[in-house]
């Protein structure tokens, strides 16, 4: 577990390099929204193990998200937590103790504020689809923050009123770009695949959002008919 996870640091540090223009200062975090091309790259260079584990992971997200899902938000926020670790390592030293200390004071705080962890959620999950559609319809790059701030306002303040429909999308979302990516992430270790979709995708930009749009829409209508009836006496 340790292995892949160094791995996907790994993986994002190159991908974050490559992602920022000449002369620009290094660094852990790119200094813009990634494109679908870095998207694609980042994903070529990720490793069969880690593929494996986004696609097994992604499954559970999308399919169980709402039962378990106290569970993987606290997940996430370890996650990132993580990744603020790395990246502060970076510059002060000693990265994998940052990392697991920065990992369990996310998972800590977040436990008390679920509801919040979850808005949070919802407001980056938002956030990458009003990108995304930014830019799909094929508007104004640099307005894209524009996209993004509608996106993560509507879905933040959507959290409050529908919460346990948000949780859903919101877990089946997760899991379906992660399932997608490691699939195509397999793919690309096929001799030939990576030229096939990188050219299929570039040419048809709008069938990478669709492909993760598909099991998203089922993941929700599983998560719906299977998900856990609330206690006796509460709605």
């Amino acid at each position: 577990m340790s292995t892949l996870f160094l791995q996907a640091v790994q993986t994002t540090q190159t991908a974050a390099t490559a992602a920022q223009p000449a002369g620009s200062a290094g660094g852990f975090m790119p200094d813009h929204w990634p494109v679908q091309g870095e998207l694609l790259s980042w994903t070529q260079q990720m490793g069969p193990g880690l593929a494996c584990l986004l696609v097994l992971m992604g499954v559970v997200y999308m399919l169980f998200g709402y039962n378990i899902f106290k569970g993987l938000v606290l997940l996430n926020a370890a996650v990132l937590g993580a990744l603020v670790g790395v990246a502060i390592g970076e510059h002060m030293g000693g990265t994998i103790p940052l990392a697991i200390t920065c990992a369990f004071i996310f998972a800590v705080v977040t436990y008390p504020m679920m509801k919040w962890a979850v808005a949070i959620m919802g407001s980056l999950a938002g956030a990458a689809i009003g990108v995304s559609l930014w830019r799909t319809f094929g508007l104004d790059p640099h307005f894209a923050w524009a996209g993004s701030a509608m996106g993560l306002i509507f879905f933040s303040l959507l959290t409050f009123i529908i919460f346990k429909e948000c949780v859903m999308t919101y877990m089946s979302l997760q899991g379906a770009a992660m399932l997608i990516f490691g699939l195509l992430a397999l793919l690309f270790k096929y001799d030939g695949m990576s030229i096939r979709i990188n050219y299929c995708l570039s040419l048809k930009p709008f069938l990478l959002p669709m492909l993760v749009f598909i099991p998203t829409v089922l993941g929700v209508v599983f998560q719906q008919n299977t998900a856990n009836p609330p206690p006796a006496g509460k709605k």
